[in-house]
């Protein structure tokens, strides 16, 4: 049975990346192991029946002690599916119904009396990797993505516009992203640092911005491990992680004024959908949101009124109006003539936007 599994799952990593393979081997080793406990009499996937042996194997993974996480055990029984899909030739081993639906966790987002306090923590050593923590914390990167970032990832846009070139990721797309100045300083500080690091290790490396040792969970080990020792330091109320970083940058371009599909775009997600999970709206932000939409709506519709310092009955018609634009021509004239050099060009505009609308007013009353 085993073999028949791996033949399978080698035939899978054609079209799909290691990490996907490798948890299709632990969801076949989990489904093979219970298997041999319970039915070692099973060899072939044409001897399996959906019950005993697929409900069997799910009322295993709901009782097992420390309890599996319904995101987990979603996981575990849409890989195992899949290749039940093509070795047993069977769509109704494990039903759509079968999978548990994953559960909803909050916004993972730092307050901001936290992430002050880590930001004041990293700029206090400005080695390679706190700015690395830096850079992550000012792009909304992934930390698989940072990582794999370039020496050559700015782009100049013109003017004062930069982008930062984000590679393949979690989702198989690339990206650029908007930088600020203080970015662009950030990654040439970078820069200066790797230098220095490479002549102090033997190996060569690849030109990524961050030249850390060979393997991806070590590097992301190096960053981790440095995030949680300064969240420590800083007095950080909660845990702290890569990926808390995401989520709070990306709360913090929501309340800016930043649209949600330009932050999906920023962000690399395919949907506004996975862009609301990590978005963190508080009581303080609904509130805020209200009364400035409030604001909005009263202004709409009213009825303008005059100035107070306007004495007098004044009726709306076409020769008051004229009046009116008259007098406000010859003001602006008076106005002009002793307003300084840089303001007169415009004054002249006005002025003339004030007689075109007369000459308006004025053909109009001949209809």
């Amino acid at each position: 049975m085993k073999d028949v599994f791996d033949l399978q799952i080698q035939n899978l990593a054609l079209t799909r990346r290691p990490g996907t393979i490798e948890a299709y081997r632990v969801a076949s080793r989990r489904f093979l192991n219970y298997l041999a406990a319970y039915y070692p009499g099973i060899h072939h996937p044409s001897q399996l029946r959906r019950d005993p042996h697929i409900l069997g194997y799910m009322r295993m993974l709901c009782e097992r002690t420390p309890p599996l996480k319904n995101c987990t055990r979603s996981r575990y029984l849409l890989y195992l599916r899949r290749i039940l899909l093509v070795l047993a030739r069977k769509r109704s081993f494990i039903l759509p119904t079968d999978i548990p639906r994953p559960d909803q966790y909050l916004p993972k987002s730092l307050s901001p009396e936290d992430d002050h306090l880590l930001d004041l923590e990293l700029r206090k050593d400005t080695d390679i990797v706190h700015s690395g923590l830096l850079l992550l914390r000012a792009t909304g990167m992934r930390i698989g993505e940072c990582l794999s970032v370039t020496t050559d990832c700015l782009h100049h846009l013109g003017h004062n516009e930069w982008a930062l070139h984000v590679p393949l990721g979690k989702l198989h797309n690339e990206r650029w992203i908007p930088v600020s100045d203080e970015i662009c300083k950030l990654v040439a500080h970078i820069l200066s640092l790797r230098s220095s690091f490479e002549s102090a290790n033997q190996e060569p490396f690849r030109p990524l911005l961050f030249p850390f040792p060979v393997g991806h969970v070590s590097r992301c080990m190096i960053l981790r491990r440095a995030l949680a020792a300064a969240a420590r330091r800083a007095g950080c109320s909660t845990h702290v992680t890569p990926h808390r970083l995401r989520h709070t940058f990306a709360t913090e371009m929501l309340r800016a004024g930043m649209s949600l599909p330009s932050l999906m775009k920023i962000l690399g997600h395919r949907s506004i959908r996975m862009t609301m999970r990590y978005i963190t709206i508080t009581q303080i932000d609904l509130q805020q949101q209200y009364l400035d939409a409030h604001r909005k709506i009263s202004g709409l519709h009213v009825v303008p009124k005059l100035n107070p310092k306007i004495s007098g009955q004044v009726k709306a018609n076409l020769e008051t109006i004229c009046a009116s634009l008259a007098t406000t021509r010859h003001l602006i004239e008076m106005y002009r003539r002793n307003a300084p050099g840089s303001a007169d060009k415009k004054l002249q505009r006005l002025i003339n936007r004030v007689s075109a609308a007369l000459k308006t007013l004025a053909e109009l009353d001949k209809n």
